[in-house]
Order: C-alpha cells, then sequence, then structure tokens
C-alpha cells in the first residue's frame, strides 16, 4: 500500500466510518417499518423507490457539477453531513411518511458524493496504479460495512430486537457519521480546480461516449443477475434463520474486504477486461449456486456475489479513471446506469417469481447472465486477434 497519497487514505476511512453507519440500520430498517411503525409492504416499498430515485438522480448531476464547475469537496462535504445527520433521526419518526423524508435526504448525501468522491480519487492516484487505489479505497469501504453489520449482530444477539433498542442504534450511528464527517471536512484536500474556459457549454468527448457505450454491456449484466433482496428471500426458501441471514452479509462483504485490494493490483497487471470477466463468472457460479436449494450452497452463494461486487466495481471505476475525460459525469452516469437497469431487472425477476415461481426467476437470471458472459469472451477474442 505504498505510494498511496494520504488524502485517499483519508478518504478510505471516511468511507469506513460512513458504510459502518449505514450497515448498522439497513437490514434493520424494513423491520422497524413494517413491525415498529406498523406500515405496511406497500408503504415499505414507496420508501425504497423514493430513495432510489434521490440518490442516483443526484448522482448524475453532482458528477456534472464537478466536471463542469470544478466543485468537488464541498459536495462531497455536504453529502456526508445529510448522511450522518438523517440516519440517526429516523429513530425518532412514528410514520412512514417521516422515514421517506429522512431516508431521502440520507440518499440524497449519498448522491453528492458519490461521483464526485470518485473523481478526487482518480485525481490522486498516478495513472498506472488506478486500480491499486481503487482497490484499496474499496477495502476500507467495504471493512466499514462488515464492521457494522458485526456491530449490529451482536447488538441484537446481546439486548434483543424491542422496539427501544432499535431506536438506540439509529441514534448510534450519529458517532461514526459525524467521526467520517470531521474526518473529510478537516483532513482531505480538495482537488485543484481547474480552469475556467470562457465557453461554458459542456460536452462529452469521444473517449467520453466510448466509455459509456462500454458500461452499457455491465448494465445488461446486472439488469440479468439475481437481486440482492431476492438472494434474501432464497435463504429464507432454504430454511436458514432469519437470525442468520445478517451473518450471510458478513460473509459476502468479509470476501470483499479480504480481495478487494489484491484485485486492484491484479487489475494493473493484467487489465481491466480480465478482471471484469472474472467477476462476470463469480456472478454466475453465485446464481448457479442458488439453484441447488441447499443451504450449504446458499453461504457460499453469497461468497461468490462478494466476488463479483468487488471485482465488477472497482474494475469499472478504474476503467473510467483511465479513459474518461470527464470522469465525474461519467461516474454519474456509472452509478445511475447501475440502479437503474438493478431496478428494472429487479422488477422483472419479482414478476416471474411472482407467477411462475422462484426456480423459473433464477433460471431466467442464470441464462441471461451466461449468454452475456459467452459474448464477453467472443468479443474479447476478436478484440485480441
Amino acid at each position: 500500500m505504498k505510494n498511496i497519497d494520504k488524502n485517499i487514505v483519508i478518504l478510505g476511512w471516511v468511507s469506513f466510518f460512513t458504510d459502518m453507519a449505514s450497515a448498522m440500520i439497513n437490514p434493520i430498517l424494513p423491520i422497524f417499518i413494517v413491525t415498529v411503525l406498523h406500515e405496511g409492504m406497500d408503504k415499505l416499498g414507496i420508501i425504497v423507490a423514493v430513495a432510489a430515485f434521490v440518490s442516483y438522480a443526484l448522482r448524475l448531476l453532482s458528477g456534472y457539477i464537478s466536471d463542469r464547475y470544478g466543485i468537488v469537496k464541498p459536495l462531497m462535504v455536504g453529502g456526508y453531513a445529510l448522511s450522518a445527520v438523517s440516519k440517526p433521526l429516523i429513530g425518532i419518526t412514528h410514520g412512514y411518511k417521516s422515514v421517506v423524508m429522512l431516508k431521502a435526504f440520507e440518499r440524497l448525501g449519498k448522491g453528492l458524493r458519490s461521483a464526485p468522491k470518485d473523481l478526487m480519487i482518480a485525481e490522486y492516484s498516478k495513472a498506472d496504479t488506478l486500480g491499486k487505489t481503487f482497490g484499496f479505497h474499496k477495502t476500507l469501504d467495504i471493512a466499514g460495512e462488515l464492521s457494522g453489520t458485526l456491530i449490529l449482530f451482536s447488538l441484537l444477539w446481546y439486548f434483543g430486537q424491542n422496539e427501544t433498542m432499535i431506536r438506540n442504534i439509529f441514534y448510534a450511528t450519529l458517532v461514526p457519521g459525524l467521526t467520517g464527517l470531521i474526518l473529510v471536512t478537516f483532513f482531505v484536500k480538495d482537488v485543484q480546480k481547474k480552469k475556467t474556459l470562457h465557453n461554458l457549454r459542456f460536452q462529452f468527448t469521444d473517449r467520453d461516449k466510448e466509455v459509456v457505450k462500454s458500461l452499457f454491456f455491465y448494465f445488461i449484466f446486472i439488469f440479468f443477475l439475481f437481486n440482492e433482496a431476492f438472494f434474501i428471500m432464497q435463504a429464507e426458501n432454504v430454511g436458514i434463520s432469519i437470525t442468520l441471514i445478517p451473518l450471510l452479509f458478513v460473509v459476502s462483504t468479509g470476501v470483499q474486504t479480504l480481495v478487494s485490494y489484491p484485485l486492484g493490483l491484479l487489475i494493473d497487471k493484467i487489465g481491466v477486461k480480465s478482471v471484469l470477466l472474472f467477476a462476470y463468472a463469480s456472478g454466475i457460479m453465485a446464481q448457479f449456486l442458488l439453484l441447488v436449494q441447499k443451504p450449504f450452497f446458499t453461504w457460499l452463494a453469497y461468497a461468490f456475489l462478494g466476488l463479483f461486487m468487488v471485482a465488477s466495481f472497482n474494475s469499472n471505476r478504474s476503467f473510467i479513471a483511465q479513459d474518461a475525460d470527464n470522469r465525474g459525469s461519467v461516474y454519474g452516469i456509472f452509478y445511475a446506469g447501475v440502479a437503474l437497469f438493478g431496478a428494472l431487472g429487479a422488477y422483472v425477476c419479482g414478476l416471474i417469481w411472482e407467477h411462475l415461481g422462484m426456480k423459473t426467476a433464477l433460471e431466467f437470471s442464470l441464462i441471461g447472465t451466461i449468454l452475456l458472459c459467452i459474448t464477453f469472451i467472443f468479443i474479447r477474442f476478436r478484440h485480441d486477434r
């Protein structure tokens, strides 16, 4: 981890504490809404939909602002501030409308900071170490998520799942949230603002357009990939206890923490496309293991899901940093595309599951991802020749 800029190291710890706070509440938020607030599943759906829309629409906008006006750190500080304050306030809510508002603010914060954060990492990285630096940052990012999940599991295991305890967990997220906010505010240096041109008309370059075209293949793969929510439902269907389901996320995040940095080094050594192929193969294997319909294989599936997530994200983030000119805007498109195609895919798979069963939905996802992987190999083979 030598030669990694200190700003990237601090940003890694900012993500560590922020993701710790998120992981402490995300698994219990649906329980809180349905069981504590006595709201229906339709209300839960509204909350998820609003949060996703706000988050990913803002990622496009924040990336554009970073490129056109050179505003980077202020967007990050504002984003982390919104997230740090909104999470604990959920603990005092007594109706789904308040949760909708606060969750929207929390996602607004993530939307504001995501593209500028990746832009800053790219700016402080050397051209031949982009994979390493993104891998390092992702390691701390996922380690924070892992820590938050373990903290949540320990608290629920020891103190129980009563309303008071759940609300106290929301309040407790203020500590890691403020820690991350203090680090990014006072210890991260803003990137040098580029000279403003007299003609402020913004447009993508040819390189940007080629990068976005390449990303669409990944978006389509995400469309077919079995959604994480369906992974949870499959685990419940094969008999894994609800109490143990958070530990499935520990398996996924644990794998990501262990392999993120080595995969980053591998990206620098053998290239983005080779690691992307490994990611696609891991995603396919995760779905195949779910099809076996045995608890042990479901645990393994979560490990391969973790491999897919970390390998694909690190590869694409490095690819954008290497080849795009307007990096902030392209990062915004990347995150928005992942959300849009993931949401569409989840809707289609949900309909198939509802009307034709889980096995048919899983087969639909598996066949789609296998065909895409074969296509990826064929295209790469032709390009290499």
